[in-house]
């Protein structure tokens, strides 16, 4: 049976439909932001064991393009595309690292790690990029007159972007906020050729711009507001429970800045849910930074009404939005799934991630504020000692290196760095490095 995917408008009262090839963002009737659809009944074609054996069967294997994360769920992501056009750097099969000692200080012994950033650029982004630039290229193959793809980013966004672009040979135009990203991430896009505007403006500044010259339809629109990205995102929660055994996690604890990889987290499990591939969903958990707070302040009030605000500095800084594009999506996805809005401040964000990374990990601050909300839904007694919890890590910890040597350099600016481990200079001599390791190894 022929696998089938479409744009439909997300305001349930209007539905409207649209191709995947149209180059559209917003429904043209109502205005909403647009989701990707599939046929629910075509895929029942095949039982919940028989699409489990087909996953499994193509992990990792080197038959193009199987061996994706993203691609080896094909039919459930982009099933019309040809595979000539697909663009892909294998990305997604991403490990999920067990927490077991950070576990045991802080009381709840299953904790997991979802080290999305061990992708091609270090974000979870690739994941999303992949599917987007593969239906650009399909595009442009059937004729759509697009030149370029273009995104606003803090950082992340932009490096997945200019990273298969150069791939599929589509330039790519990035805006960045100016000298509010990382000298890691914005190397990236440099490197990778893109058209690299640095605005004296904040991310939000920099969306309202890309939205403006995206109605060209020449220029293609590349930020999660286009649900091609969230479309991608979904596999994340798809490989959890793929590698659980199929099983689903109590708990998901999801950073959030633009808010996409909610509602892309969110329909992933209620697809599995509905195709019989999973019999339960789990519990999600959307951590916000103090700074940049505004779905928090909103579940404060039961999300009967949502105002943006001006996101303020912080540590975090790809989640340093304001004005959310993807917020109520986030919301439904919240109500779907008992969904909980926590915060952290800045220095529960940097010493949360630097004590996980004295058990083993390497965190990015994102992750910290994942790690942050953890342990507050623990002493709230909302995350329980016997609950399996996936904490979904964003980026890897070497895109901002920075943060972390100015965190044990206790250089961060109103921060108790309580975990702060600095180098010892000793005279270069056996009675000077034996006195120190007598006096610290226990």
């Amino acid at each position: 049976m022929a696998y089938k995917a479409w744009f439909q408008c997300f305001n349930d009262d209007c539905a409207q439909t649209y191709g995947l090839n149209e180059i559209i963002y917003n429904c043209k009737k109502c205005g909403s932001l647009l989701e990707v659809k599939h046929d629910m009944q075509a895929l029942k074609d095949k039982s919940a064991k028989q699409w489990r054996k087909l996953f499994d069967d193509r992990h990792r294997v080197s038959q193009w393009p199987y061996g994706s994360g993203i691609w080896g769920k094909k039919e459930w992501i982009l099933p019309q595309i040809n595979n000539r056009n697909i663009v892909s750097l294998y990305e997604g099969n991403t490990n999920l690292f067990y927490a077991k000692r950070f576990g045991e200080q802080i009381g709840v012994e299953d904790i997991w790690i979802k080290l999305c950033g061990n992708s091609h650029t270090g974000s979870f982004k690739d994941l999303g990029m992949t599917v987007l630039v593969s239906q650009v290229k399909q595009m442009i193959a059937d004729g759509a007159p697009i030149k370029a793809v273009a995104c606003a980013s803090t950082g992340d966004t932009s490096a997945a972007l200019a990273a298969y672009c150069a791939a599929a040979g589509i330039p790519s135009i990035v805006f960045l906020p100016k000298n509010k990203i990382s000298t890691a991430q914005l190397v990236q896009p440099l490197s990778n050729g893109a058209k690299v505007f640095s605005l004296n403006t904040d991310f939000d500044g920099c969306m309202e711009l890309i939205k403006q010259v995206t109605k060209k339809k020449f220029i293609y629109l590349a930020n999660s507001m286009n649900s091609l990205r969230i479309e991608g995102q979904k596999s994340i929660s798809i490989e959890i429970c793929q590698q659980f055994g199929w099983e689903v996690p109590d708990v998901v604890i999801i950073p959030g800045g633009n808010l996409g990889n909610v509602s892309a987290l969110g329909n992933g499990f209620l697809m599995m849910k509905e195709l019989g591939v999973i019999d339960r969903l789990p519990q999600i958990i959307l951590a916000q930074s103090s700074q940049a707070n505004p779905l928090y302040l909103s579940y404060l009030e039961n999300f009967k009404k949502f105002k943006p605000v001006t996101a303020k500095k912080t540590l975090a800084s790809a989640i340093q939005i304001g004005n959310p594009v993807s917020v109520y999506k986030a919301i439904k996805t919240l109500k779907q799934f008992n969904g909980i809005v926590e915060q952290a401040s800045e220095e529960e964000l940097a010493n949360a991630s630097a004590l996980g990374d004295l058990n083993g990990m390497y965190n990015c601050p994102h992750t910290g504020v994942g790690l942050a909300v953890l342990l507050k839904m623990i002493q709230k007694g909302v995350v329980k000692k016997n609950q399996r919890v996936v904490i979904i890590s964003t980026a890897h910890g070497l895109k901002f290196s920075q943060f972390k040597v100015l965190y044990h350099q206790k250089k961060l600016e109103g921060i108790n760095c309580k975990y702060a481990n600095m180098p010892l200079d000793l005279n270069a001599d056996l009675k000077s490095v034996m006195n120190v390791i007598n006096r610290d190894i226990n």
